[in-house]
């Protein structure tokens, strides 16, 4: 089952942010202004099926934004959904580009000293996806092969740590047909979307899992400094897990529980 967080630290901002003059504290809690101007900037890259990807009529749909609309609604407010890129999504947080960011963001120490979360609102793992029959079934067998991952996610850090040949793109889609195209030899990914996505295109795959590292849980970053903000989102999101709601939602566009 899902776990619950303390969203409320004292850390810091991390180096790279003050160099950039962006803080992460506010000044005081946002929820009052949030209500009044009823409405919630929710941020994802819109590059991740099936959890925020932009359909064929140009909307941002998915298991992301249903969440984060769902939680807004709850808060009493409407959900803007803003699209950006994965590496700098955290920058764009903290320079209030936006309120929140309900991307499928891995929860990792790192982040948790620049911005606060609310959940985790799902659990996943890291997997290694290769074309039938390249001969790669082990992280050793990846030594010497190339690498895909997207730009900014915490595999890329992982990858480049265990000294792979790394490559970097946008999303999981341009993540799919490098890997179908043979242009890399595997993808690293979170296992859930990359399983639903070739799926959905009839990509076939061999997949294996990554034994060094433990599942980890997804959470909506906000800034930080703002406790009762996080604390009625905290709120929502468990209603919504009470009531069935989020159940709903899971099935909808993941086709299970993913608590």
């Amino acid at each position: 089952m899902i776990f619950r967080r303390n969203v409320l630290k004292s850390a810091v901002a991390l180096a790279g942010f003050a160099m950039l003059g962006l803080t992460t504290a506010a000044t005081a809690d946002e929820l009052a202004d949030l209500k009044e101007g009823g409405v919630i900037r929710i941020a994802m890259s819109g590059a991740y099926p099936p959890f925020n990807f932009v359909n064929d009529k140009n909307e941002v749909v998915g298991f992301d934004p249903a969440v984060g609309a769902e939680i807004a609604k709850r808060m009493g407010m409407e959900a803007e959904i803003v699209t950006t890129a994965w590496d700098g999504i955290i920058g764009g947080l903290l320079a209030n580009k936006y309120d929140a960011i309900v991307g499928s963001m891995t929860i990792t120490a790192e982040r948790d000293e620049v911005v606060d979360f609310v959940g985790p609102y799902y659990s996943d793992k890291r997997a290694i996806f290769t074309k039938p029959g390249a001969g790669i079934a082990s992280l050793e067998d990846l030594e010497g092969k190339k690498v895909g991952l997207t730009l900014g996610e915490t595999h890329e850090d992982w990858a480049r740590e265990k000294g792979y040949a790394v490559s970097t793109y946008k999303g999981l889609p341009e993540l799919l047909l490098e890997l179908e195209n043979g242009r890399v030899d595997a993808i690293v990914n979170d296992s859930i979307a990359a399983i639903l996505a070739m799926g959905e295109k009839g990509q076939e795959f061999e997949m294996f899992g990554d034994p060094t590292t433990e599942p980890f849980g997804a959470g909506i970053a906000i800034r930080q400094g703002n406790p009762e903000l996080a604390a009625e989102m905290q709120k929502a999101l468990d209603s919504m897990m009470e009531d069935g709601t989020y159940l709903e939602l899971a099935k909808k566009w993941i086709g299970a529980d993913i608590r």
